[in-house]
């Protein structure tokens, strides 16, 4: 008897058209504790943890170097990953290359740490923050220039961090309502509709950003490409997802672009003040090599390079030969259908 009551609860429960609201109800529960948890962990409490520094001449004997990395470890609580350049044109152009946060060096006869805001805004503030710490605690004040300073209109650098994301979430909402709106579109078909939303919502977020709002002047063919390559990856991502678990995909997608990729991309924190190796893995996923490209779009052009490209065509290239390979097969995981005539007539 209790047997056939379980039975009965489990059949009750599985035939009931209250079982998707229940199976939503808790995906969005636990998807609300990792996504506050990964934002929280990334970008509440950024600590440098191993920041690439210059040394350059006097800067770079024992005496010198000893006392200011010392008193700069103890304010960060963290170790600086020390380059000793012969000149300071040479330490200049590897900041160029983003090899580089911050040049320490004499002018004078007085340290001075050289940051480079462009390259990092939340490490600039904690790296002068702490470099007049260690001034007044050694009695020799350290003069602090920002030599790649942020444009006007994106004080705290953020700009390109919010249109990356824009991209990002628009890219696979994009491909979500093709599929529920657009069912009737052939697998060439829908490939072609995502790469033509992605290039005119690219140029739109492009568009307003930078003729509109004036926040950020952006290498506007580039910036525009990057975007729309963003976007276009998301939203193939999505497909692709769709394929393998069918209607359960937003929640893989949501996972890997937003829940780990958005906080991992150092857009908001820069990856010298994540927790490793977030930064070292955010840049593998679509919305870090998203950041990165457009970042050294935007303030370091001449010192583009190919690896974010290479990751975004990866990403994009993987996703779009699985979702053309079981384009016809259906998903290999989900809920299947809720049927209770066949099950009846089975039954009887």
């Amino acid at each position: 008897m209790p047997r056939r009551t379980a039975r009965a609860i489990r059949r009750a429960l599985l035939s009931s058209p209250m079982r998707p609201a229940v199976v939503i109800v808790l995906v969005v529960a636990v998807a609300a504790g990792l996504f506050a948890g990964s934002y929280t962990y990334a970008m509440a409490n950024p600590t440098p943890r191993d920041v690439p520094t210059a040394v350059v001449g006097a800067a770079a004997s024992p005496a010198g170097r000893a006392r200011f990395v010392t008193g700069m470890e103890k304010e960060l609580g963290a170790s600086l990953r020390l380059h000793r350049f012969a000149t300071y044109d040479d330490a200049r152009a590897a900041v160029g290359q983003q090899r580089i946060f911050a040049i320490l060096h004499q002018r004078s006869g007085r340290p001075q740490l050289d940051v480079a805001a462009a390259s990092g805004a939340s490490v600039a503030q904690l790296l002068t923050e702490a470099a007049a710490r260690v001034g007044r605690a050694t009695g020799e004040p350290v003069a602090v220039r920002d030599v790649e300073p942020l444009q006007p209109g994106d004080p705290r650098g953020l700009a390109i961090f919010y249109i990356s994301l824009a991209s990002v979430v628009l890219g696979f909402v994009g491909a979500a309502q093709l599929t529920v709106h657009a069912k009737e579109l052939s697998p060439g078909q829908r490939i072609a509709f995502t790469a033509a939303y992605a290039l005119l919502g690219a140029f739109t977020i492009a568009a307003v950003t930078d003729w509109g709002l004036h926040a950020v002047r952006l290498a506007f063919a580039e910036s525009w490409l990057i975007l729309a390559a963003t976007m276009f990856t998301s939203g193939m991502v999505f497909s692709m997802f769709h394929v393998l678990v069918g209607r359960w995909a937003l929640v893989p997608t949501w996972g890997l672009m937003v829940v780990l990729g958005n906080p991992w991309s150092g857009g908001a924190v820069s990856w010298p003040l994540l927790p490793a190796p977030l930064g070292t893995i955010g840049r593998w996923l679509p919305p870090g090599a998203a950041v990165n490209a457009q970042h050294t779009a935007v303030y370091f052009g001449a010192a583009q390079h190919a690896f974010p490209f290479l990751v975004l065509a990866g990403w994009a290239a993987v996703a779009t030969a699985v979702f053309w390979v079981r384009r016809h097969d259906g998903p290999l995981v989900g809920l299947p259908p809720r049927d209770p005539e066949p099950a009846a007539a089975a039954g009887g």
